[in-house]
């Protein structure tokens, strides 16, 4: 069961969707007002730069980005 976000200041902590891959949940810590405009629509690179690729992907779809490495080889 998914849990309410974790708030800390201006940041919070968002539970994730499941990995794919190894079949675990995971927290990602957001900033609040960007989390918001992402969740009113806009897009979550531009609504949290200043998260990795990774942690955005973890957000949006649950994959840990070590899972992504380690099962998504690059060229």
């Amino acid at each position: 069961m998914k849990k309410p976000p974790q708030f800390k200041g201006s940041t919070m902590q968002v539970e994730t969707p499941t990995c794919i891959f190894c079949g675990k949940g995971g927290w990602v810590t957001v900033p609040i007002a960007g989390y918001n405009a992402w969740r009113d629509g806009a897009f979550i690179q531009n609504a949290m730069p200043q998260l990795t690729p990774g942690q955005r992907e973890q957000l949006i779809n649950g994959t840990h980005d070590e899972c992504f490495n380690k099962n998504i080889p690059e060229d």
